[in-house]
């Protein structure tokens, strides 16, 4: 791995080269939760994302999951099954660093909990760059912006619920 260059991207897709050994490990979880034709997104800066993050050491990934969708959304979740795992290499938007990311999405229902913002993670910065969550109709996927990293497998996953 001594001095590999990896090319990571930011979440607007701009391309930088870093090398291997100076990437963090970064497991991360997503919650996606559709019903009725649409699907919940998070409002971050001028596009969308499934709500979601970081798994911290010594946390279950499913504590994860509910953790950070109740921060984003305010809903309270219950896993059903794993979608899809991929991976990523990306520049964090806060701070100078760059991430090898392995990324699960779960298929969620909500089991309790409102729509908010009041429990975004100010310590992440999440008051500064999110707004509420939405419910987007998945015909309209095609119209919203939809963040780097892993954009293709977001796609796939829409694609999927809107022929389900």
């Amino acid at each position: 791995m001594e001095n590999k260059k990896i090319i990571c991207t930011n979440k607007d897709g701009e391309k930088f080269d870093v090398v291997a050994d100076q990437l963090k490990f970064r497991p991360s979880v997503y919650g996606v939760i559709a019903r009725e034709g649409k699907v919940l997104l998070v409002r971050q800066w001028d596009g969308y994302d499934f709500p979601g993050g970081e798994i911290n050491l010594g946390e279950k990934i499913e504590n994860a999951l509910v953790r950070e969708v109740r921060e984003e959304t305010g809903f309270d979740v219950k896993p059903l099954w794993l979608l899809t795992i991929d991976d990523d290499f990306h520049k964090m938007t806060f701070g100078y660093s760059f991430v090898q990311s392995i990324q699960a999405y779960y298929l969620c229902d909500i089991v309790g909990g409102k729509l908010s913002k009041e429990n975004f993670d100010v310590g992440q910065f999440e008051d500064k760059y999110m707004d509420l969550a939405e419910w987007v109709d998945l015909d309209d996927i095609g119209k919203v912006k939809l963040f780097d990293p892993v954009r293709s497998v977001k796609t796939r996953i829409l694609d999927d619920l809107r022929r389900s």
